[in-house]
């Protein structure tokens, strides 16, 4: 029993652990659970299914074959696993009825999309908006387009592979 006039601790104050009238049991306290902190680099884990690879010489031929009609699939395609991917960005059908109506815009949104893949894990883009701009005016040197596709499917390629994509 305690002495009638020591002051009592108010309700609460006393921290955790042996106090005085707690037995101990053995037991020591508990320390603060430590994690260790997350890896740099290394933004939100995607969450959804890894895109596929694409060889961009296949692709490129294909282009020529069908008269551009394969590009439609490829922006559609791709602009689906992108969203699919990382739950952001255009998606396939919205990329397809750009790109059959204004086909011209769809050379910048895909790069940066395809750059913010990257940027969400912490990483630099290979590619952003301004990419696109071997697109278009780049058509006027004839290779410029080549040059933007190269850029972006490798880009794109490159981040499928580093989540895990066989290829």
């Amino acid at each position: 029993m305690s002495d009638p006039g020591q002051q009592q601790p108010a309700y609460g104050s006393q921290g955790y652990g042996s106090g005085p009238g707690q037995p101990n049991y053995g037991q020591q306290g508990y320390g603060a659970q430590g994690y260790p902190p997350a890896p740099a680099g290394y933004g939100a884990p995607p969450v959804g299914p890894i895109g596929e690879v694409r060889s961009t010489g296949t692709c490129i031929l294909l282009f020529i074959v069908t008269l551009g009609f394969y590009s439609w699939y490829w922006f559609f395609k791709t602009h689906e696993e992108m969203k699919r991917h990382s739950n952001d960005g255009l998606g396939g059908a919205i990329a397809l009825i750009l790109a059959i109506f204004v086909g011209v815009v769809m050379p910048y949104l895909t790069s940066y999309e395809a750059g913010k893949l990257y940027e969400r894990r912490g990483q630099q883009a290979p590619v952003g908006g301004l990419t696109g701009l071997w697109y278009f005016p780049g058509v006027f040197i004839l290779v410029g387009p080549i040059i933007w596709f190269v850029k972006t499917n490798g880009a794109l390629n490159d981040y499928w592979r580093s989540v895990g994509a066989p290829g």
